[in-house]
């Protein structure tokens, strides 16, 4: 149980970081650093939440498809 709340708060700060990239975006006029950041944070996560996917499953804390 306690995996699948860390994976929905990953989704969530996934979710906040890309909203914030955009606002970035629409906000700045000139250099695009912080957006730039912000897209950054947003793959990291990502990549960061697939390896934790992976390794859940591997270890049996997330299910497979179930009986055949």
């Amino acid at each position: 149980m306690v995996f699948k709340i860390v994976v929905v708060l990953v989704l969530f700060v996934i979710i906040a970081s890309l909203f914030s990239a955009l606002y970035f975006l629409a906000k700045d006029k000139d250099g695009g650093e912080r957006t730039v950041k912000a897209l950054t944070l947003r793959i990291g996560l990502s990549i960061t939440l697939f390896i934790l996917l992976l390794l859940g499953y591997y270890f049996g804390l997330i299910g497979g498809p179930g009986p055949r």
